[in-house]
């Protein structure tokens, strides 16, 4: 099974980086490396794993091969800050 989304096609196994929004403080985001896998719920669809959890991959969630990709677009919708980056 694979996605093609605007920045590449994923599979199974891919490492990708993701923007993810601290559940108690809204106000921050983060870029976060996730797992491409399988969904366990659907077999033949994709997920991204992230934080134990699973979350169906789909053409509208916003996921980076890189993470400069991820870095490029976090400045571009985050301004020049370099809070919330990946560590």
């Amino acid at each position: 099974m694979e996605l093609n989304n605007e920045s590449g096609t994923y599979k199974a196994g891919d490492i990708v980086y993701v923007f993810y929004r601290n559940p108690h403080t809204q106000n921050v985001a983060n870029i976060q490396e996730a797992a491409i896998v399988n969904d366990p719920e659907n077999r033949d669809q994709l997920a991204v794993f992230l934080y134990e959890t699973y979350y169906p991959l789909s053409n509208e969630m916003a996921v980076y091969s890189t993470e400069e990709e991820a870095e490029e677009a976090y400045h571009y919708y985050f301004g020049n800050t370099s809070e919330g980056l990946l560590e």
